[in-house]
């Protein structure tokens, strides 16, 4: 009985453990378009980023205040295709977190962001993505930015 007992309690937990199959294509859009990012590469980003996309940033300004900032997706990528070589850009993604239901995902990636190996800030990204024929395509990315309590 008590082998029973044991290999139910070891189904049930490789089940609660184990990602779909959404799970886990949901997590490769974002790591393609963090691919593209640090290539500088805008088809490896174009092909997980939705025509739509909504960009946008908070973080405390130096008078203490919350602080929301839309951005221009076609800015943004022109900007980190054409961006000089030095100094280099890296964005240290520290763990997914990935949720769906159904045709939509969520994705919660802490992050810490380095220029030229020098910490600059950290903070998360909020990714949301929509399974647009059978493709996950990120539609509103939101991350937050600060210099402080960080894992550095």
């Amino acid at each position: 009985m008590m082998r029973y007992i044991l290999v139910l309690f070891l189904l049930v937990s490789f089940r609660l453990n184990a990602q779909t199959d959404d799970e886990i294509a949901a997590k490769q859009a974002v790591v393609q378009f963090f691919e593209g990012f640090h290539k500088k590469d805008s088809t490896l980003m174009q092909e997980v980023v939705h025509k739509d996309i909504i960009l946008q940033t908070t973080y405390i300004n130096k008078k203490g205040e919350a602080t929301l900032r839309n951005q221009d997706a076609k800015g943004f990528i022109k900007a980190v295709v054409s961006r000089a070589e030095t100094p280099i850009w890296t964005e240290k993604i520290l763990s997914y977190n990935v949720q769906v239901d159904g045709n939509m995902a969520n994705v919660w990636t802490p992050y810490e962001f380095w220029l030229d190996g020098k910490f600059l800030h950290c903070g998360v990204n909020s990714f949301q993505l929509f399974k647009d024929n059978g493709k996950w395509k990120i539609i509103y990315l939101i991350d937050t930015r600060r210099k402080d309590d960080c894992q550095e």
